[in-house]
């Protein structure tokens, strides 16, 4: 990433601007604009999101909003209700409260004497949702939008359900909310930091068995998600989006429905902002979000409503690495999405050789099977596979990413096609039909495509699942009936990758994906009696786009007080049996030279189970907040552990707060919601 010091505007900065609310609360927001802009007015662009501008999201802050202000623009980055120095309290994500207030300060900044009037929406992860969600509600100085790693649908693809199976991170999400959220407003800019910290302690909700008791898709999670519907969606929308991220999939959702000027750009990378990200190649962001402004928000015709819908990194074949710096691949640019280049081929599960018929044949496991399609394969994976699957939004370097699939491979249900005469290019969203059979109520399944080279060494290229209860309906669930042979079909995620001759396509199957997805309450037998995977074949592109190098302002002046530490490791028991991921994450301690505030944060993860015992899933999970400055110092520790019963999946979480040495708050929470369909 180059650096650059030389732009048009001289900027000045404003640490901390009042934003007052018609109920009087006050947000805290931090400008940059440039020098002239009271005289010559600027269109504003916000970002709004609870992670703290004063210090957790000050290093990538300062990389970006300085560099978009020295083009001609006001950045405002606003902390939510509840969050850093602002007044009021967090309830949870994407409230009504929540949108509410951003339309406000849309309207707030509008009317500001710096602003002309012209206002635009940006954020990753959370800002990336309410800038969507607050573009769904129309406020009339809202031009346009750049959101990035979001989804349209709160439900079917966010990190609480996929496919309506039960995603492990549900329950780590809410322990890092309740960590996130516990942390005080700075004293330098709150005198009464500590009357209001304890007043948010004592608020704190415990959201993670909110989320968990909402099995179904309802009015819960309808709102938020613009999916509902699309033609409320009347400002120009860029859409980014990372393969090795899981919130791939909203950006063909965006561009495909959205009735207003919609692009999209998927590339390689993890759930990081596309100038800073990893895997490598980043790309230069912030000037193709400059571009983005200058066309909705100045008026400038600089052609950007005429760029291609739809730019997608392709990545190449090339062996696994949990821990990738760099991905082998190219950019190609579709002029229209779906693309008319794009061709579905349909592959038949079954035992015939692959050059009859294009069918896809079992792995050889003793399986029976007859030319028309696969005969009683059973599906009961080991409630441990999945530990090689990476998180669901890997954010960096520390083994984040899916690792060599061959060991969950060789857990799973298998069916490979030939090994390639040429490349294959696939682009788009792969589906799955199936035909099968449950002895549970209660199960899911899991797909997972994947890259097979000579060596037996697995890349996973794109996953999918679904909870077999949802499989005529996300809004009216039904358990199965046990031994009755069902007709389902699901999508597994977008995709943009080519195959190298000599390489397998995988197609591999299982009904345990831990800890990505919280485990039925009974080991189940799946009993496949037919299926076809229907591919998205891409008829071959060479490089299509080069997208900017990418840019970005200077690093913020600070010093490491302590360096910090990573660790991912796999653990079996010899005794016991049981395995477990362990993730340990210390962030180290960090000093802003600008205003002297140190913070740091500690993780650590366990996720545990029995190969042969879904009961006995357990998440212990731990966040420490630090932040002090001279003889100030406060601390949060928030501690929480998921387990299950048959019927019941149980949560206890622990938050403790102390004030130098004293502990000044400690609140326990222990709670059981009914398994109904997970």
């Amino acid at each position: 990433m180059k650096t650059i010091t030389d732009f048009p505007h001289k900027i000045q900065e404003i640490e901390d601007l009042g934003i007052v609310l018609s109920d009087g609360c006050r947000l805290s927001a931090r400008v940059w604009m440039p020098q002239d802009a009271s005289a010559n007015p600027v269109p504003a662009v916000l970002e709004y999101i609870p992670y703290r501008k004063r210090d957790g999201t000050t290093p990538r802050d300062e990389l970006m909003h300085p560099y978009v202000a020295a083009h001609g623009y006001a950045t405002v980055r606003v902390d939510m209700r509840g969050t850093g120095e602002s007044d009021g309290l967090m309830a949870d994500e994407y409230t009504p409260q929540e949108l509410a207030d951003a339309c406000e300060v849309i309207a707030w900044l509008a009317a500001q004497d710096w602003c002309s009037g012209s206002v635009g929406m940006m954020g990753k992860s959370w800002g990336g949702f309410n800038c969507l969600q607050t573009a769904f509600l129309q406020p009339p100085a809202l031009k346009a939008v750049i959101s990035v790693c979001a989804s349209t649908d709160r439900f079917a693809s966010d990190i609480h359900y996929r496919g309506g199976t039960l995603l492990g991170e549900n329950f780590g999400w809410g322990v890092v909310m309740l960590s996130f959220s516990s942390r005080p407003a700075d004293p330098a800019l709150r005198p009464d930091w500590r009357k209001d910290w304890l007043v948010r302690l004592n608020a704190e909700p415990w959201l993670a068995p909110r989320w968990l008791a909402l099995q179904e898709t309802g009015d819960y999670w309808k709102h938020g998600s613009v999916s509902e519907d699309y033609s409320r969606m009347t400002v120009p929308v860029l859409s980014f989006g990372g393969w090795a991220d899981n919130y791939m999939n909203a950006v063909s959702e965006l561009v495909s429905n959205v009735p207003a000027p919609a692009k999209g750009i998927v590339g390689p990378w993890v759930h990081q902002y596309p100038h800073m990200a990893v895997p490598g190649p980043a790309i230069g962001f912030l000037q193709l979000a400059l571009r983005w402004w200058d066309r909705w928000l100045k008026g400038v015709d600089n052609g950007a409503q005429d760029d291609p819908a739809y730019r997608a990194y392709m990545l190449h074949s090339a062996p696994p690495d949990a821990s990738a710096k760099h991905r082998v691949g190219h950019w190609l640019a579709e002029a229209e999405w779906p693309s008319r280049r794009v061709a579905r081929r349909v592959l038949t599960l079954g035992v015939a050789a692959p050059s009859a018929g294009g069918r896809l044949p079992p792995d050889p496991r003793g399986y029976l099977g007859t030319d028309n399609g696969v005969m009683a394969v059973q599906i009961a994976t080991p409630q441990h596979l999945g530990l090689h699957t990476g998180e669901f939004f890997p954010m960096g370097l520390n083994a984040e990413m899916p690792g060599d699939q061959r060991w969950d491979d060789a857990m799973s249900v298998c069916f490979d096609t030939a090994p390639l005469a040429a490349t294959m290019d696939l682009l788009g969203a792969a589906r799955l039909r199936l035909t099968l059979s449950s002895n549970r109520a209660l199960t899911f399944v899991v797909a997972r495509l994947c890259d097979v080279a000579p060596d037996g060494s697995s890349v996973r290229i794109a996953h999918g699942m679904l909870n077999l209860c949802h499989r005529d309906s996300m809004a009216h669930p039904a358990a199965m009936v046990p031994g009755q042979s069902v007709d389902i079909g699901f999508d597994i995620d977008q995709m943009a990758y080519r195959l190298a001759p000599g390489h397998c396509l995988r197609l591999a199957l299982s009904n345990s994906y831990w800890p990505f997805i919280w485990p039925s309450p009974e080991p189940a037998v799946l009993t496949l009696t037919g299926g076809s995977l229907d591919l998205p074949v891409h008829q071959g592109s060479t490089a299509e786009w080069d997208p900017p190098q990418a840019q970005a302002t200077p690093a913020f002046a600070h010093r490491v007080v302590r360096q910090g530490s990573h660790a991912r490791r796999i653990e079996t028991d010899l005794i016991t049996g049981q395995v477990a991921l362990i993730c340990e994450d210390d962030g180290g301690d960090v000093e802003n030279l600008v205003h002297g505030l140190i913070s740091g944060e500690t993780m650590s993860e366990i996720w545990a189970i029995h190969p042969d015992d879904p009961l006995c899933a357990r998440a212990v999970h731990s966040w420490e907040q630090r932040i002090s400055r001279g003889d100030w110092r406060v601390k949060t520790l928030a501690e929480a552990e998921m387990t299950s019963t048959p019927t019941h999946l149980v949560t206890k979480a622990r938050l403790r707060a102390w004030d130098g040495e004293d502990l000044i708050f400690e609140r326990a929470f222990e709670d059981r919601v009914e398994r109904r369909f997970v």
